[in-house]
């Protein structure tokens, strides 16, 4: 018995093909859109790719991009084939492929799916590579003298600045690491001296931060130097009074942009594919209502259209026989081939 079986006349399928045109027109519009949002994502994530460890992230963009060239040039087919449909010469020369065209559309309405769902799922992947990345990053802060590394440091301090973080995780990150250039440092002084010669790998670390942790907003003038030193500074007290510095780690705070991001692209992704799938469903009834027609030389006629010709246990088991059928032929062929070459090799 078919699936959810609907009767035609042929106004109802003039209007289900104009419908499917105008549809399938806003779908490559659709396409537009997810192919500028992958764009997008992509130059988001080349801005800050010297902080991120590995190239993994880009799968997302990648994916949008792709399905977004896919679903402007299926859809500019499928709003032909609509257009086409009730043209019994120009239908004629679409009949044969409309069941491989639906095939490929189901195919691509399940590949639209996954990557709906990617943009929710991929945050820990994000997560390890801002991690490795942002800790690499930091360590080269210093190397303002050493091709290759010399942006490290502008890169760090704009990325500080506009998200309004300091460190990977805090502030303190800056304590582990010799974020000060050799270049700058008094090796005559008795305390950089000490400093140096304190540290087991010979780094000169500070309880201080760069200037880019700072907080502009706050009413006291910029600590950054002996950040846990409370005589060091007029009423201050490192452990009760809250610091003039952004306490978020860039990390959590990169992490929660770029999800954000791809939340609201998984959402958009999502409502293109709902509008996809009602497109192939119409394609569908378009596609049976116009090969059931009992009479092609009376346009006049009724027909029905359906979804699957068969329940959906049915239509399962009929696509998993003719599976095993095709695997069954190709078994044959090749013990085919052998044998013509076993008495040659003989």
């Amino acid at each position: 018995m078919a699936l959810l079986k609907v009767k035609f006349d042929q106004k109802k399928r003039v209007k289900l093909a104009q419908g499917l045109w105008l549809m399938n027109w806003l779908s490559v519009l659709a396409g537009i859109v997810l192919f500028s949002l992958g764009l997008f994502l992509k130059i988001e994530l080349r801005k800050r790719s010297e902080v991120m460890n590995n190239s993994e992230s880009h799968f997302v963009p990648n994916s949008l991009i792709g399905v977004g060239v896919l679903s402007c040039v299926l859809n500019s087919l499928a709003g032909k084939i609509c257009y086409d449909a009730l043209d019994p010469a120009k239908y004629a020369k679409w009949k044969p492929w409309l069941k491989p065209y639906l095939a490929v559309c189901v195919l691509f309405n399940a590949i639209l799916f996954l990557v709906a769902l990617c943009c929710f799922l991929l945050r820990g992947s994000l997560e390890t590579t801002l991690a490795y990345g942002l800790k690499n990053g930091m360590k080269y802060y210093r190397d303002t003298d050493t091709p290759g590394r010399c942006f490290m440091k502008k890169t760090i301090d704009m990325l500080q600045i506009e998200f309004r973080c300091c460190g990977n995780n805090g502030f303190r990150d800056w304590f582990e690491i010799q974020w000060i250039s050799n270049r700058y440092l008094d090796f005559s002084s008795k305390e950089v001296k000490d400093r140096i010669k304190s540290n087991v790998d010979g780094r000169y670390l500070v309880d201080g931060v760069p200037f880019s942790c700072c907080n502009p907003s706050s009413p006291r003038p910029c600590i950054q130097y002996q950040l846990t030193n409370n005589s060091a500074h007029y009423s201050y007290d490192h452990q009760t009074e809250e610091l003039n510095l952004w306490l978020q780690g860039c990390r959590a705070a990169l992490l929660s942009y770029y999800s954000s991001l791809m939340n609201s692209m998984g959402v958009v992704t999502l409502l293109v594919w709902l509008f996809e799938v009602s497109i192939t469903a119409g394609l569908r009834y378009l596609h049976t209502a116009l090969e059931n027609v009992s009479n092609p030389e009376d346009p006049e006629c009724e027909s029905e259209g359906w979804l699957l010709e068969k329940s959906v246990p049915e239509t399962w088991k009929a696509f998993v026989e003719s599976c095993k059928k095709l695997g069954k032929s190709n078994q044959v062929e090749v013990e085919g081939a052998d044998a013509g070459q076993a008495p040659e090799a003989g």
